[in-house]
This record gives C-alpha cells, sequence and structure tokens, in this order.
C-alpha cells in the first residue's frame, strides 16, 4: 500500500484537527501529491472536517473518494464496515503519494472503545499513527499517563504509534509537557499551546446560541470570529479601557446611550475592532438613537436576545467554534503554531515519507513562507494606502510570516483596516512625516548626495516621499527589507536603492530574476525587468547574481547563458557577447555548473541536449536561465508564463546590499503576500 499515516486521539476535544492541518501543510511542502481519508464519520451528512482538509490547498479529490463509512455501519456489520473502508483506502491509495488518514471524533455516544476501532482500521491500513492527547486541565504526568495509556490500547490491535503531540496545553506548562513526554521510548514528542484563537466561535453561533436575531449591521459579518466576551456593565469610559481586538460586547439593551460609543470606537482606529454586539433583555433600541447609529456607516453585527446579561454569559461562554474550511484565521494559526512546535523532520522521518523530487508551486510556496517564518524579519511596506497592501499585511502578520511596519497615518490606517475587518494590531504605523525620523534621514541622504549638489534643505523635502523614506529605513537597518510598487511605478521603487543602498561588494549591477513556478519545477529567468541592454560585465554580474538568488530559494544553480547559437556552432555580436560573459562567470566562479553560449531548447530539455551539448552537465538540466537581453527575457517568461501556465514569482531585485524589491502595479495580494517572504528570505541571507 503507499504512504500513509493517520491522526487519531483517545478522546474528543483532543484539537487534532489543528494538527492535521499542520501535518497537511508540512506534506504539501514535501511531497507530490496527497490524498484525504476520513475511515468513520458521525452520519450521511457532509463531515465538517473530512470537508475540511478536501478545501485545503494542493488537495484534489471528490468527497465521496475521501469517506468510509458511518458509525451506524460500522455497528450493523463491523467485519463489513472494515472491508469497505480497506476497499476505500487501496483505490484512493493508487493515486497519491502520501494519505493522511484522519481518525473518528467521539460524537458516537454509544461507541466505548473508539480508539480501539480506530486502532484497527490503522493497523490494517499500514498507517503509523500520530496521536494526540489534550492537556487541558492535566499536569505534564498526567499527560503522559493518557498518552501511554492509548499508545498500549493501539499497540494492543497492532497499531504503531509514531509520535505523540500533546495538544491545548497550557504555555507555561508546554516544556514541561515536552520533557514529560520526552520518557517514551523512540518516539517524536511534541507540545503545542492552547490558544483561544483556535476554539474562537463565530458572531453567528454565538448569536444562535441565545436566539438572538440581526438587528443593525450586515450578515456577512455574523461570519466573523469572536476571540472572547465583555459585559458592558459599567459606565461607557470603562467600556472602552477592557476592549480588546475582535471580542463581542454583551451589552444591556435598556442602555442605548452604550451603542453609540461602542460604533465610534470600533470605527476609530484607535481602540480595537469589534467582532459583534449582543444587546440582551429584548428591549427594542431607543428611536433616537436608532437614528443616531444608522447615519453612521458600519457592518458591526448587532442581534438582540431576551435573555438578561447573566443568562446570555452563561451560554456566550461554552459556545466553541470548529475549524472549517471557512475559517482563515483558525487554519492560518494551526499552521503556525506546527511549524513553530513540531519538528517536522523528524516526523516525517518517524512517518517514513521521504521528501518528492518533484517541486510544484503549492510546495514552493509554503516552502518560502516557511523559511520566511523562519527568518523573522522586519520589512516595511509604504504604500499602506492600498486595500491590496493592507489585505496582505493581515495574511503576513496572521501567518507569522514577518515582523511588518506601514508608513501612513496611524488613525486612517487603522479605521480603514476596521471597514475591511482586517487584523493590524500587530503591525507598526509609522508617519513619514515623523520629524525626528525626517530630520535623521534627511541628514543621511544629504551626506549619501553631497557629491550630487544635494543640501540639507532639499534632502528634507525627498525623504518624506514613502519611497525614500522606506528605503531610508531599510539602508539606516530600521528595517530589514522594502516591498513597493502597488502603486508606484519600478523605477520610483528602486531609485532609492540606486542613489544609497547600493550594490554588493563584487557586484556593479542591479538585475532582477523571475521564479518561474511551473508544473513540477521551479526555475530562475533573469534578467527580465532591469537592464534592457546588458554588456558581458553587467551578463556575467545577472548570471552570478541570478545562480545565488536561486540557491537561496532552494533551487541548484545549473546556469544557461542563452543565446541563438549554442556551443561553436555560430557567430555574430550578440553570440561573442554572451561567450564573453560565460567566460566571465567561469573564471570568477570556476564551480559553477555552467553552459554557454546555449539555445533555450538545449537548456531544458534533455533530448535536445543530447543532440546539441552532449557532454554538458547543464544542458537539458539548466535551473537557472540568463537571458541576452532585456526584450527576450520579459518576451520569454510572460510567454512561458502564460502557455505553460506557469506562476511567474517576481520580479525579485538582486545585487544591492539590502533587499528592496517591486511590485507590478497589477499585483494581486498573493503576490505581495509572496514577495513580502521572498524580501525576508533575502534580508535573512544577506544577514548570513
Amino acid at each position: 500500500m503507499t504512504r500513509s499515516v493517520f491522526i487519531a486521539s483517545p478522546e474528543g476535544l483532543a484539537g487534532k484537527s489543528a494538527i492535521a492541518i499542520g501535518l497537511l501543510d508540512t506534506l504539501t511542502r514535501e511531497v507530490g501529491s496527497i490524498g484525504v481519508f476520513r475511515p468513520l464519520i458521525e452520519g450521511s451528512g457532509i463531515d465538517m472536517l473530512g470537508d475540511m482538509l478536501l478545501n485545503q490547498p494542493g488537495i484534489v479529490q471528490s468527497y465521496d473518494d475521501a469517506i468510509g463509512v458511518t458509525y451506524q455501519q460500522a455497528r450493523e456489520d463491523p467485519d463489513e464496515a472494515m472491508h469497505v473502508i480497506v476497499e476505500k483506502f487501496g483505490r484512493l491509495s493508487e493515486r497519491f503519494d502520501v494519505v493522511l488518514v484522519l481518525g473518528s471524533d467521539y460524537t458516537d455516544i454509544s461507541t466505548s472503545t473508539e480508539l480501539t476501532a480506530n486502532a484497527r482500521v490503522a493497523a490494517n491500513l499500514g498507517a503509523p499513527v500520530v496521536l494526540v492527547v489534550h492537556g487541558l486541565d492535566r499536569s505534564a504526568a498526567e499527560v503522559r499517563s493518557t498518552a501511554e495509556l492509548a499508545m498500549a490500547e493501539l499497540g494492543a490491535h497492532h497499531a504503531h504509534t509514531v509520535a505523540v503531540i500533546a495538544n491545548r496545553i497550557a504555555p507555561d506548562e508546554l516544556e514541561a509537557t515536552v520533557s514529560a513526554l520526552a520518557e517514551l521510548p523512540e518516539i517524536v514528542v511534541a507540545a503545542v499551546p492552547e490558544t483561544t484563537e483556535l476554539s474562537a466561535p463565530t458572531v453567528r453561533a454565538q448569536a444562535a446560541a441565545v436566539d438572538a436575531p440581526l438587528v443593525l449591521g450586515t450578515d456577512p459579518w455574523l461570519d466573523r470570529e469572536s476571540q472572547g466576551l465583555i459585559v458592558a456593565a459599567m459606565s461607557l469610559p470603562n467600556v472602552l479601557t477592557r476592549l480588546r481586538p475582535d471580542i463581542t460586547v454583551i451589552a444591556p439593551g435598556d442602555r442605548g446611550e452604550l451603542l453609540p460609543g461602542l460604533l465610534l470606537a470600533h470605527q476609530s482606529g484607535t481602540f480595537p475592532s469589534l467582532a459583534g454586539i449582543v444587546l440582551t433583555g429584548g428591549y427594542p433600541i431607543p428611536e433616537p438613537i436608532q437614528r443616531l447609529i444608522e447615519g453612521v456607516p458600519h457592518n458591526l453585527p448587532i442581534v438582540s436576545t431576551e435573555l438578561g446579561t447573566y443568562g446570555t454569559a452563561s451560554r456566550l461562554s461554552t459556545v466553541r467554534g470548529p475549524i472549517t474550511k471557512n475559517s482563515t484565521q483558525k487554519l492560518e494559526v494551526a499552521r503556525r503554531l506546527f511549524s513553530e512546535r513540531v519538528d517536522a523532520d523528524a516526523l516525517l522521518t518517524a512517518i517514513d515519507v521521504s521528501a518528492s523530487t518533484v517541486r510544484t508551486p503549492l510546495m514552493f510556496e509554503f516552502q518560502l513562507m516557511e523559511r520566511a517564518r523562519a527568518a523573522h524579519q522586519h520589512i516595511v511596506l509604504p504604500e499602506s494606502t492600498d486595500d491590496r497592501v493592507l489585505a496582505a499585511a493581515a495574511i503576513l502578520l496572521r501567518r507569522g510570516v514577518a515582523r511588518l511596519t506601514l508608513l501612513g497615518d496611524q488613525m486612517t490606517i487603522r479605521a480603514r483596516a476596521s471597514v475591511l475587518g482586517l487584523d493590524l494590531e500587530d503591525a507598526t504605523v509609522i508617519s513619514p512625516t515623523d520629524p525626528e525620523l525626517t530630520e535623521r534621514f534627511a541628514v543621511a541622504y544629504a551626506e549619501a548626495r553631497a557629491h550630487k549638489g544635494m543640501t540639507l534643505q532639499r534632502a528634507r523635502d525627498v525623504v518624506t516621499d514613502v519611497a525614500y523614506f522606506a528605503t531610508m529605513m531599510v539602508h539606516l537597518g530600521l528595517a530589514d527589507g522594502m516591498v513597493s510598487g502597488a502603486i508606484n511605478t519600478t523605477a520610483h521603487t528602486i531609485r532609492p536603492a540606486l542613489e544609497f543602498v547600493k550594490t554588493k561588494p563584487g557586484v556593479s549591477t542591479v538585475s532582477s530574476v523571475f521564479l518561474m513556478c511551473l508544473a513540477d519545477r521551479v526555475l530562475a529567468y533573469g534578467d527580465c525587468a532591469v537592464v534592457p541592454d546588458p554588456t558581458a560585465e553587467q551578463l556575467a554580474d545577472i548570471a552570478l547574481s541570478s545562480a545565488e538568488t536561486a540557491a537561496q530559494f532552494g533551487i541548484e544553480p545549473r546556469v544557461a547563458m542563452l543565446s541563438y547559437s549554442t556551443g561553436a556552432s555560430g557567430s555574430g555580436a550578440d553570440v561573442e557577447k554572451v561567450r564573453a560573459a560565460t567566460a566571465l562567470v567561469a573564471k570568477r566562479r570556476p564551480e559553477l555548473p555552467l553552459a554557454g553560449p546555449i539555445q533555450y531548447d538545449a537548456a531544458i530539455d534533455v533530448d535536445v541536449a543530447r543532440t546539441k551539448l552532449p557532454e554538458s552537465d547543464v544542458a537539458g538540466r539548466a535551473t537557472v536561465f540568463v537571458f541576452p537581453d532585456l526584450n527576450t527575457g520579459n518576451n520569454t517568461y510572460k510567454a512561458v508564463q502564460r502557455s505553460a501556465h506557469a506562476i511567474a514569482v517576481g520580479p525579485v531585485l538582486q545585487g544591492l546590499r539590502k533587499p528592496v524589491n517591486d511590485l507590478s502595479r497589477g499585483a494581486l495580494v498573493d503576490d505581495i503576500v509572496n514577495t513580502v517572504a521572498i524580501t525576508a528570505v533575502q534580508a535573512a541571507g544577506i544577514r548570513r
């Protein structure tokens, strides 16, 4: 049978769905194709966890293929049910490199031996088990004892446990729990902290729990997740000091004067944005108050219940929110916590899932995000007036990809984020007219450009431009990198860097590459965006910088210096330029795998390479393609992007002392996210 892994727990509410998301994320970064299987589900309706896993990036599979049998079928004929499970799994395993199997959920109260049932399924599927136990109200020793008992039960039915992950652990108990589990022999162990974000209910679920219809606001905002509760039983100033991001406020329905203040706080940008408001007691909103707040545009859902304040708070305190396919924030939190707390390499080794030689676009993106998270760099985004930039910033912060600074007016940015429903609490906001910083930057800029006649007075005006301000932050070490270009032109983005950041030692040319994500590999194309007609010396710089960039992103550099001629078969000024550049690269980096001049087909196709350059170790296997001029490079990358449905990530600027990267003015939110991650990886490489 195919390689597989079975996630099981000995009890309910262990949070194994969050662990499944993290493991699926890890597998997607390492393995070519992954299937999902749920051998045992509650009923004939849509299984929420199975549906959630099937909707994750990289999973291409029908729902019916992912489902085994129901609890009822397993009770009526256990042997037939097991036969169906194994048969369905067998058909699924023929199509995928690895199958992730998620055990049952302990929702069938008549089944007292559910762990035994999971153990038998795992044994019959030949799937090693990752055991998830929860640590709620348990000491480290109790967590270990629970794991030992569960492992014994699994082993008694021939299921092999390769890892124990203690989930939902109190943060101050994490290290003690890991130490206790480490006493278990020959097994991978980890402890993941409890976080309210993963159990946060939607405002819609809260409203349903207290039978509270929507009286103001918009229905879609009911699906926002609530990160906590506060009872507004005090005066407005005291309520305001207790507000936290994305909480639900329980307010007495006969205290109508609280509503305008809460809405103003929500919209202001100076207080945290809220998830919703629950009015208690069933009182109608007084007409003057309703007229007042209807004049303030907002989406915040306000619901009204007949219950009193105590009854409402009691019910809402017990409402939990499962992870679903639409729980964007929870999914990101689950991935981040798994990445931070679980040794992915050790776990993959334990379940014997080796890395695939195939590298899909999705695998590249996941690997990129993982490396950026590990780098923990500080990136400045100067174009905070663009909603795409704010949306990307919220995603980056949620994923823990980088620390971010946004340039602009604090209140304006916070208020706009509130309107868009974005959480930017962890972003730093700096005004480009901050007097202390602008003076410091002006002095530095005037010194750097004194040879061009720059005066301090003129410099004070220049550095308030967001591109100059952000680049100066990078230049002076206040940020590790900058990403711009969603609004500004490429020239406006990179001009400040060329003026005072300058190039790396040994490099005299600033150039670019596109990382071209094809169906099964990632290639580097340079230069496709900066240098129109490079000289031989510039072409050599581009080749060496492109090889270095490729290596930074896990691409083994094998450099093809492209021309319309291969080897010694042609002549002419353009070919001679490439030949001279190839000689310069070979002299500067003799160990670098290199071929040139070479045509594109000979560089990428093994069969053509055997005919045109049979002795070359690069021909047919090139990963870095250096184009002779901008016209050729730009048209080729766009042709490959459109014709081969490749994902083009870039342009990634290279050759600078510190990373500054440009966006297309048509950039999508995902493009901005990827470019920030690339900039973070570049910054970490420069630091090293």
